[in-house]
């Protein structure tokens, strides 16, 4: 077993420590900053905008996290955070929930792109299906953690998982020993589901020549990772459940998701009427701007008169574009024939 620490010092009053846990998921999240990046570029627009954009969305997401992971502990009957409030920002803070991350992130980079005059499909589309590869790098580190497993099952590829991180129906060592007790490593189904959504969205973005519309990947998102966490949920004996049913808050919250994932897809398509969707862009919008400069003549001319030598500067507007592939297959020039000019008559 690896040990989850990989260091630990005292500085001041501070007990500093760095975990593999928490060294793989900001590696997630930059293998899937990464991603989003070219895929923004790949749209024609300018990828640095996303990098400044996540400075937002990941605080905002850690906030969320951590304040989801504390509202889902008290609906399964954990008081401890009321007794102790400081407990829910005080160091280590072990316990972060990946929709908390989800949503406030999104509610953040969404703020951000409006409020500079970006159009929100084209970054959704391009940050959305990579999260599916940023989720399944993090859960590597469940396993270090030995957590977020499943009940005891007898398949060969089950897991076993020590006395001292066992939940507590699992405790009894005398029903459940430690030798021969496998366990689903749920965190491993998650993570290879997730692997294959992603390649499979990856490639449907790719399939043609023409670039789906704006929003079809986000939905194809939100129903991989609505259902398969729906999925996934049956193998949690950890989560706190709705009331004696066998439904968990996540698993709920989860098929919300896929289900506005299927009716944004059939909707994008046609395939329904919504009328809060009439108007859904049929092309991303990219926003460019550049800098000219003046003509040397011109440019000599202004500094006399203004006294100065500065080039200026013209903001282009918000203009609607054609992604690569789509303006390609629009822009090719059909072959044209040319008539041969008619003979002249000879006068007689």
């Amino acid at each position: 077993m690896i040990d989850p620490v990989i260091f630990s010092f005292k500085l001041f009053t501070w007990q500093v420590t760095l975990t593999w846990y928490g060294l793989i998921v900001m590696s997630g999240v930059l293998v899937a900053a990464w991603f989003a990046e070219r895929e923004v570029r790949r749209r024609g627009e300018n990828g640095e905008v996303l990098i400044d954009a996540m400075v937002w969305a990941v605080v905002a997401g850690i906030i969320g996290a951590r304040l989801w992971y504390v509202m889902n502990a008290l609906i399964g009957g954990n008081r401890s955070y009321i007794e102790d409030p400081m407990s829910i920002i005080r160091p280590p803070i072990a316990g972060l929930h990946f929709f908390g991350g989800l949503l406030f992130g999104a509610i953040a980079l969404i703020i951000y792109l409006r409020n500079n005059g970006y159009d929100v499909w084209l970054f959704m589309d391009a940050v959305a299906p990579v999260a599916l590869l940023g989720q399944a790098v993090g859960r590597i580190g469940n396993y270090i953690n030995q957590e977020l497993y499943g009940p005891p099952t007898q398949l060969p590829w089950g897991i076993s998982i020590p006395a001292d991180h066992r939940l507590a129906q699992y405790a009894d060592l005398a029903k459940y020993p430690v030798e021969s007790t496998r366990f689903h490593p749920t965190f491993a189904y998650e993570m290879v589901l997730n692997v294959l959504a992603f390649l499979f969205i990856m490639w449907y973005a790719r399939r043609d020549e023409e670039e789906p519309k704006p929003g079809t990947l986000f939905s194809m998102w939100l129903i991989a990772a609505g259902f398969i966490r729906t999925f996934i949920e049956f193998f949690r004996p950890d989560q706190p459940r709705l009331g004696d049913t066998f439904i968990t808050t996540s698993m709920l919250v989860a098929f919300l998701m896929g289900v506005t994932g299927v009716i944004l897809f059939l909707a994008r398509h046609g395939k329904l009427q919504i009328a809060a969707l009439t108007d859904w862009e049929e092309e991303y919008f990219i926003k460019k701007v550049e800098k000219k400069s003046a003509p040397r003549a011109r440019k000599v001319e202004s500094a006399a008169v203004v006294g100065t030598d500065s080039e200026p500067e013209i903001d282009e507007p918000v203009v609607k574009r054609k992604s690569p592939a789509r303006a390609k297959a629009t822009t090719e020039k059909k072959p044209t024939t040319k008539k041969a000019p008619a003979k002249r008559k000879k006068a007689e």
